[in-house]
């Protein structure tokens, strides 16, 4: 009988499940979007009710696809959007409200008010204080919904990110846990101690009794009873760490950046946490049996999305694929420049209030100088977080390892290597993520044998190589941070 590791993906508008063989590879996959919603400007909710359904669903057409049953399943590994937060009734198991996602802001005046405490956090957690983590979600949402701060005092309520949510279903409520690296995301992680912090938790407000158990990335969590028995969720991990993890980034110093609904760059950067100076965060990577690694990371908030919004807003692209062929249409961007802030700005930048902006329009803009802009636009915020991590970390950074959907667009691939000047790898499987979940499960379980058993089964797709010219790199660089420069004037 064949075996898989199942891997259950949850992102931020999609939920994926992945079944992963024996050799690394990608068997079969299925995937369902989930909607967001924007009741306000600068929020982002999601249905936490319809997360859940959709990873049944997911899983459900997989098992038909494949004609497999849960006999063939050896072990599960879960990867997640991570800072988006889910507050559930103990009780009921039924979610209070919409969850709050990573992108929303409307936590802002929140963190507005722990403006002095922003070194005491950072110490203690690597995070810089923002809207974008789960500590400021949970206290506007125990401030606001009506009951919620009395239930949760009352110790009827319980808090996680996706992966918890998540595992709460699969084991009928039976394990309420989350791992390392999606607790380094909420704000309220000692990342040194390795335990929730009890002065972070007392400054926003959140009754340590609704926090979920904090176990290692690569850990038999519990039974997915709602499935079947005897199957183990045996890998968790946030979903940039998971992309890490497998993209085999083992060693200190390498690195991966993931383009999805944003873009985010990590670096291995070993056992001991450093702290940046100029806007990376420092979190954990993962924890395998009592070590733990951990990463500098950079944050793009948006990245694939600003595709999406070419599509369904702006109506200029009918497929994400046909962004590509738009961009080869015209020779350059005609000296367009588009800001995508429409969530703010992230590293290196951290700026909640700045907002999107196109500069350099002429009566011979074309929406193909449109989207192609957009794309470029994609690249150049991840060359600032590049430049950053770069002085920050002192390593030559000669090669990016990239995953993620985007990374299908010929045109961002090579404009990245050009820009970065860096040679730019894609893997032989760019489900990185659930890769990495995989991995994370299959080690715990022993469906992989060690890492050096990874290592030697993953593979490399396609490489691209810097073309062009180093000064033009600089003249177009320097013309984006000026358009950045003058977007943030404008709040």
């Amino acid at each position: 009988m064949n075996k898989y590791v199942l891997a259950i993906d949850q992102g931020t508008t999609s939920t994926r499940a992945v079944l992963i063989d024996k050799n690394g590879d990608l068997v079969n996959m299925t995937q369902i979007e989930v909607e967001c919603t924007f009741p306000h400007s600068g929020w982002v909710e999601t249905d936490a009710l319809a997360i859940w359904v959709s990873v049944i669903s997911v899983i459900n057409e997989l098992m038909v696809k494949e004609n497999i049953t849960w006999k063939n399943i050896d072990s599960i590994g879960v990867t997640n959007q991570r800072e988006t937060t889910v507050i559930w009734d103990k009780n009921t198991g039924m979610p209070i409200c919409p969850a709050i996602v990573w992108q929303s802001r409307q936590s802002a005046g929140i963190c507005d008010e722990f403006e002095d405490k922003k070194d005491f956090i950072h110490e203690r957690t690597g995070l810089l204080i923002n809207p974008y983590f789960s500590a400021s979600k949970i206290k506007f949402i125990l401030d606001n919904v009506e009951g919620a701060r009395e239930k949760a005092n009352k110790g009827e309520l319980l808090f996680g990110t996706v992966d918890s949510w998540i595992i709460y279903r699969m084991t009928q409520g039976k394990v309420h846990a989350t791992d390392v690296s999606n607790a380094s995301r909420t704000m309220l992680f000692n990342i040194k101690t390795l335990k929730w912090d009890e002065e972070l938790c007392k400054m926003f407000g959140v009754p340590m009794s609704m926090l979920p158990k904090v176990r290692p990335s690569s850990y038999k969590y519990g039974e997915a009873s709602f499935f079947a028995k005897g199957v183990q969720i045996c890998g968790v991990a946030g979903d940039q760490q998971a992309a890490l993890f497998g993209q085999t980034c083992f060693n200190v110093g390498e690195s991966k950046n993931t383009y999805g609904t944003g873009c985010f760059m990590l670096m291995n950067i070993g056992t001991t946490p450093t702290f940046s100076k100029s806007g990376l965060l420092t979190t954990i990577a993962w924890q395998i049996g009592n070590k733990v690694v951990y990463a500098l990371e950079g944050s793009v908030f948006i990245g694939g999305a600003v595709i999406q919004w070419l599509r369904d807003k702006m109506h200029l692209i009918n497929t994400s694929a046909e962004s590509e062929e738009k961009a080869y249409a015209c020779h350059d961007t005609h000296g367009v420049y588009i800001v995508p802030a429409f969530t703010g700005l992230g590293t290196p930048y951290w700026d909640d209030d700045a907002r999107g902006a196109i500069f350099g329009l002429t009566r011979n803009s074309s929406d193909n100088h449109i989207v192609r802009a957009s794309l470029e636009a994609v690249a150049y915020q991840c060359k600032d977080v590049f430049e950053v991590m770069k002085n920050e970390s002192h390593f030559e950074l000669s090669k990016l390892k990239v995953d993620g959907g985007a990374t299908a667009n010929n045109y961002l691939m090579q404009f990245q290597s050009d820009i970065l000047q860096t040679e730019i790898e894609l893997p032989k499987c760019l489900q990185t993520t659930a890769l990495g979940a995989s991995y994370l499960a299959g080690l715990a379980s022993g469906f992989f044998a060690d890492r050096k058993h990874i290592e030697s089964i993953h593979g490399c797709k396609k490489n691209y190589h810097p073309q062009m010219d180093v000064k033009e790199v600089e003249a177009r660089y320097k013309g984006w941070k000026k358009a950045v420069e003058v977007t943030r004037m404008f709040k």
